[in-house]
């Protein structure tokens, strides 16, 4: 669980890279707020001759799509293949390698609907929308299939990182749903619910027309209790990443619109409220950082776990910095003065800071 007390931090940084007034009319709250953020970022120019789902494939060939976050070795960053704190078992590194046929994980990647195309007919502009179409191993896309998201209980089959297929676990923050779900692993469950909640906003003109499992039918809360509260837990326990922000900022290039939720993860909880309850999968894990700002190029790290490893990422989301197996001092390489975000691993567990070097 990557990130625990990040989102509002990172907000206020990655405003740097928002057009200026962007946001100036989103000034409510509740689904008033979902409506005002609809009418900001329903002008994406996705269709057959412009930003199409053929262009996703070039979209996905750059910088802010490929790996320079754990490896930093620039290969395809997979949410389902990628191990944030281990070597991936494989790389998807050149074009040659999208799908096309496969038959194991590694063999191909495509283009994966976070929110599968088949709720809205493969039909524009949701088809080729970059915000929730993200590049995944074509077996574990597969294996996906239409499912909803959700916590499995038992699974019925697992991708080489721990992505994984099953019944949904019917107790603690997943109550309510008894039926097959796909559940990525925690590093990326923030990212899968925060493109759902822009789905949910940018498409509330239309979206009673469609059905889906995770749906209530309605245009404002959109998600059913049981999946709005999975959704709402994954985003607090898994809070915006560097990967999200780069990524946001290329997309808007791509399409002329936004992800408000990566912008201002706080609208979501302003929008829908919090989770129940996150007793269940909130670890105790804590990390004292000091001094903050950081002088002559060192601080230090305490925590109740052991840190396996930090990493450092400037605001544009380049790892400047890894350190395995760290000691409680850390030296930085020089870094130039200015914000940075270290995400430290203990024991399959995550959480980010921001620090300022001085």
């Amino acid at each position: 669980m990557k990130k625990i007390i990040a989102a509002f931090c990172i907000s206020s940084v990655a405003f740097a890279q928002i057009p200026a007034g962007y946001y100036n009319t989103a000034a409510g709250t509740g689904y008033t707020l979902k409506t005002q953020l609809h009418n900001i970022i329903d002008n994406n120019t996705n269709s057959s001759g412009t930003a199409s789902y053929g262009d996703l494939w070039d979209l996905f060939t750059e910088t802010q799509f490929r790996d320079t976050y754990y490896e930093n070795d620039g290969s395809l960053l997979d949410l389902y293949s990628e191990k944030p704190t281990g070597a991936d078992s494989y790389n998807f590194t050149n074009t040659s390698q999208q799908c096309g046929n496969y038959s194991s994980e590694g063999d191909c990647y495509n283009r994966e609907h976070i929110m599968p195309q088949s709720v809205f007919n493969s039909n524009y502009p949701m088809y080729s929308d970059a915000h929730f179409v993200l590049p995944s191993d074509g077996k574990v896309n597969g294996q996906r299939g239409n499912l909803p998201f959700g916590k499995v209980g038992t699974a019925n089959w697992t991708s080489t990182n721990g992505s994984k297929r099953g019944t949904n676990l019917n107790s603690g923050y997943s109550a309510g749903y008894t039926s097959d779900v796909f559940e990525p692993i925690d590093e990326f469950k923030g990212d899968v619910a925060r493109a759902l909640f822009y789905f949910a906003t940018r498409y509330e003109d239309q979206i009673t027309s469609w059905s889906y499992a995770m749906f209530n039918g309605t245009s404002t809360q959109v998600y059913t209790d049981t999946f709005k509260n999975i959704l709402l837990t994954w985003h607090q326990l898994d809070p915006v990443s560097a990967y999200e922000i780069a990524k946001n900022n290329k997309v808007y290039t791509f399409q002329n619109n936004r992800n408000p939720f990566i912008d201002h993860p706080e609208y979501i909880t302003t929008i829908w409220g919090s989770p129940l309850s996150t007793e269940d999968i909130y670890a105790n894990f804590s990390v004292r950082l000091y001094p903050n700002p950081i002088k002559n190029q060192q601080f230090s790290l305490v925590s109740n776990y052991k840190i396996d490893a930090v990493l450092i990422y400037n605001i544009n989301g380049q790892v400047v910095q890894k350190i395995t197996n760290p000691f409680e001092t850390i030296t930085l390489n020089n870094l130039p003065a200015g914000f940075y975000f270290v995400n430290i691993t203990a024991e399959n567990l995550q959480t980010v800071k921001k620090i300022v070097v001085e």
